[in-house]
């Protein structure tokens, strides 16, 4: 299975939750899952997660050995499951699906985190330029829902 996280710039939200989902999906021994991430724009490609990202992952124990990439048409049809971080990526991913079934494999992060039956789907914010209590929050958002989307590929619902 490949799953690809996608933010707008790739450099906060897909790369912090690719390396939370990477880590969530090695502890529960799941085999043959490749987790990558994407931006929606090009403004970043090459460049390392941002200073907060890599900061705070750090301290809770993640890695970031991808920089940022633009997630393109062939990576949606390389990809199971293309996790976004809000409706705009929403959008702007599935308009690059060529068929119902490619645009199906683009969903909400927020689908999967443990309140969706109260709360809804809720997006993940871009913490850029924001201070490091986003970035703290951004990674509680990620964590609990990367655990959702491990008990989805364990039950399998994706």
């Amino acid at each position: 299975m490949r799953i690809m996280t996608v933010c707008l710039g790739n450099i906060c939200r897909s790369p912090a939750a690719e390396a939370v989902l990477r880590r969530r999906i090695a502890e529960a021994g799941l085999d043959d899952i490749a987790v990558t991430s994407a931006g929606t724009a090009d403004d970043h490609v090459g460049e390392q997660p941002h200073e907060l990202t890599r900061e705070v992952g750090e301290e809770l124990g993640y890695d970031f050995p991808t920089v940022g990439a633009q997630f393109s048409a062939q990576d949606l049809e390389g990809a199971d499951l293309v996790l976004v971080m809000d409706r705009m990526n929403l959008e702007d991913a599935r308009r690059l699906a060529a068929t119902d079934a490619q645009r199906a494999k683009v969903r909400l992060l927020g689908e999967f985190a443990s309140d969706v039956d109260t709360a809804g789907v809720v997006e993940v914010p871009d913490p850029w330029g924001r201070p490091r209590g986003q970035f703290e929050e951004m990674y509680r958002q990620i964590e609990d829902a990367a655990d959702g989307v491990v008990a989805a590929i364990r039950d399998g619902r994706v």
